[in-house]
């Protein structure tokens, strides 16, 4: 006998559907605290992370911290993306310069930011310069990458229409690769700042005195684990808070453009 699933209209399941997985494992986490499946000093219940972010609400940690942390993410991601729309410009659209530069870019983005750390920290010591270096580069990679792909993939009708109507070289890019290029464009600027969040966390949980990363070392230090897990979820929920923005921006600039 098949198993019939309940049919939700559209509207509705496209907003309840995707709480069903976060909902299940609050469940299971929950019903584990009860059960003592797992001791509460390896994983504290729902309840006790909740009141530690209530904690952090009131007295003001939650903002000063969560702040920081942004504040970091944003200095960096723009360093970052700007030098990615720059570089990957520049590789898009003059041939020697993917000829001579990509094969060395493609080899140094295979190192992970915190293999970029030891030398990092002799250069720009352990001050708030590191942190936003390392966080533009892991925003340059996916911002560079994508650039460059957008300007590489232009449709070749329309280049052959452009040509035919007599674009210059500078109406070809301003005029028909530009405006194909934008929304390639922006989901690798929205791919460069999840990649930017990230580097954020590990930079944080190695050097810092603040910022969500911190909080999250600060626990782990003082086997507080309810006070790990509300961090952890707070970058979670700030992370995807982030990411529906990009998402509904990238929606509205994809109206009236088709593929």
């Amino acid at each position: 006998m098949a198993l019939v699933w309940p049919r939700l209209p559209g509207k509705w399941a496209n907003y309840l559907l995707p709480w069903l997985l976060p909902l299940a494992l609050l469940s299971v986490w929950q019903a584990g605290s009860i059960q003592g499946w797992v001791s509460e000093q390896v994983l504290p219940p729902p309840a006790y992370v909740w009141e530690t972010l209530c904690e952090l609400t009131r007295s003001g940690d939650l903002w000063l911290n969560a702040s920081a942390s942004l504040q970091r993410v944003l200095v960096g991601f723009v360093l970052g993306a700007c030098l990615g729309v720059a570089l990957g410009t520049l590789l898009g659209l003059w041939a020697p310069a993917r000829d001579y530069l990509l094969p060395t870019f493609n080899a140094l983005v295979q190192i992970p930011v915190l293999g970029w750390l030891p030398f990092a920290l002799l250069l720009f010591g352990i001050g708030e310069p590191l942190k936003y270096v390392l966080i533009a580069k892991a925003a340059l990679v996916p911002v560079t990458l994508a650039t460059l792909q957008a300007f590489t993939q232009a449709p070749p009708r329309l280049l052959e229409v452009g040509r035919v109507y007599g674009f210059s070289r500078r109406q070809l890019v301003t005029e028909v690769v530009l405006p194909a290029a934008l929304r390639p464009l922006f989901t690798g600027l929205r791919l460069g700042f999840t990649k930017a969040w990230l580097s954020l966390v590990v930079v944080e949980l190695v050097a810092s005195s603040e910022g969500l990363g911190y909080l999250i070392v600060y626990g782990r230090q003082l086997f507080q684990l309810d006070l790990v897990m509300a961090a952890v979820v707070i970058v979670g929920a700030v992370g995807l808070f982030i990411d529906r923005g990009f998402d509904l921006i990238e929606r509205r600039l994809g109206k009236g453009h088709p593929a």
